[in-house]
């Protein structure tokens, strides 16, 4: 059976079906204890918290389910960059977007004094709280974190773009790895190579990930719909995570301007851009994103490309400007009918029930 793997028994999830984790502010501990408590694995992406916020994070997540959860960390969380290039740098792409700030009715972010949370602080805070599933984007922890993960019995899941990126989970001792098809909305989380230069769709990079590796593999990347589960399991993954359909629920923290975008129809067209936060993220293309793709845009490393746009990213939301927000979304979004995450994962527990059974898993 389909649901009888070897990820859901090493999650003690009794539905191998994980709500993917969202950076930013996204996620939710309402979303994320929706889907454990409908026997999947619920995520939060705590990127974006303090070590003390995740501790909270934690506190409030096992108030609200008595079922495994994943808290989602991203390893690299600084690109590499010139201090003195940076400045010159950010200055002139505030001067690009200014355009944007006039039509808006805003003023320009000041550069930044501080880039927001470490990565090294925040994985303290995972390891004394010791969630469920510890899951990582951007490359992988050290040695001594994994070692100190598999004492305290935190399972631990890596994402990998590519071949060479999963064995390198493997070799590191991670216990489950996640192949992630570039379909998936959001963040590209490539490490060994260029995102660009590591572009594979779910349906060829998921069974040569399965041969390659001997832990379980996990796939993500444009799958909405228990269709796209079935086939995900039929080629050899242990469990289906899925993003941009649990990003439409009420629940998730995106706003409902966001979530009308998806559900509506208006993610036919989306596309992988370093426009809004210096890194390859894949949102609902728009006229931000074609003007930001000119060959003398001046685009900055992460995080200082993301906070050059902050402005313009709050109140294109605020205002309903969809030519200008940034919305993520996977291109699955229109295969999204749901909007409530129990009815969701119901839905996607029948539908891969019914190809299960034509597929013979």
């Amino acid at each position: 059976m389909w649901n009888q793997t070897a990820v859901a028994r090493r999650l003690g999830i009794k539905v191998p079906l994980i709500q993917g984790p969202f950076g930013g502010h996204f996620s939710t501990v309402r979303l994320a204890a929706a889907v454990s408590n409908a026997g999947g694995l619920g995520s939060f992406g705590a990127q974006a918290y303090s070590a003390q916020d995740i501790r909270r994070i934690v506190g409030e997540l096992r108030a609200a389910t008595d079922r495994p959860f994943n808290i989602n960390l991203w390893v690299s969380d600084r690109d590499p960059h010139d201090p003195v290039r940076v400045r010159a740098d950010f200055a002139a792409q505030t001067a690009a977007l200014r355009t944007y700030h006039a039509d808006l009715g805003i003023a320009p972010p000041a550069f930044p004094a501080n880039l927001g949370e470490r990565f090294e602080q925040q994985v303290e805070s995972v390891l004394d709280a010791r969630p469920s599933v510890f899951s990582f984007v951007f490359g992988i922890p050290s040695a001594e974190i994994l070692k100190e993960c598999r004492r305290r019995g935190i399972v631990t899941l890596g994402a990998a773009t590519t071949v060479e990126e999963a064995l390198a989970n493997e070799e590191a001792g991670v216990d489950l790895v996640l192949a992630t098809g570039f379909e998936a909305g959001g963040h590209r989380p490539s490490f060994l190579k260029r995102a660009e230069d590591s572009l594979h769709g779910t349906l060829s990079l998921v069974p040569r990930v399965v041969d390659a590796v001997k832990i379980p593999v996990i796939a993500a990347g444009g799958i909405a719909d228990g269709r796209g589960a079935a086939a995900a399991f039929r080629l050899g993954a242990g469990a289906v995570q899925i993003g941009t359909a649990f990003l439409a629920c009420d629940e998730s923290g995106a706003s409902e301007f966001h979530r009308r975008q998806i559900l509506d129809g208006h993610a036919r067209d989306t596309v992988l851009t370093r426009a809004y936060t210096g890194r390859l993220a894949r949102f609902i293309r728009n006229r931000f994103i074609e003007e930001s793709s000119r060959p003398d845009s001046v685009l900055l490393p992460f995080p200082y490309q993301s906070w050059a746009t902050s402005e313009v990213k709050r109140a294109a939301v605020e205002r309903h400007r969809a030519d200008l927000a940034a919305l993520y979304a996977g291109q699955g979004a229109q295969l999204i009918r749901h909007h409530r995450a129990a009815k969701l994962f119901a839905a996607l527990v029948t539908e891969t029930n019914q190809c299960a059974a034509i597929f013979g898993i």
